[in-house]
């Protein structure tokens, strides 16, 4: 199960065009969304701890991306 709201993730697919999204797909995105929002957190936590930093900024998280 996702940490991401399903309700969520259904108002960005609505809000790029469609017109019904299904509980599946949302759920699906969402996981998807999750992995990849992971993946750029740790590698921000990385960046920030290199810089000698507790706190990720937004930068770290753009270079991380």
């Amino acid at each position: 199960m996702s940490t991401l709201s399903v309700a969520a993730v259904e108002r960005l697919i609505r809000s790029v065009g469609a017109g019904r999204v299904s509980r599946d797909a949302a759920e699906a995105l969402a996981a998807i969304l999750e992995q990849k929002g992971t993946q750029i957190a740790t590698k921000a936590v990385k960046l920030a701890r290199h810089a000698g930093r507790k706190t990720v900024t937004g930068d770290d998280i753009k270079l991380a991306d």
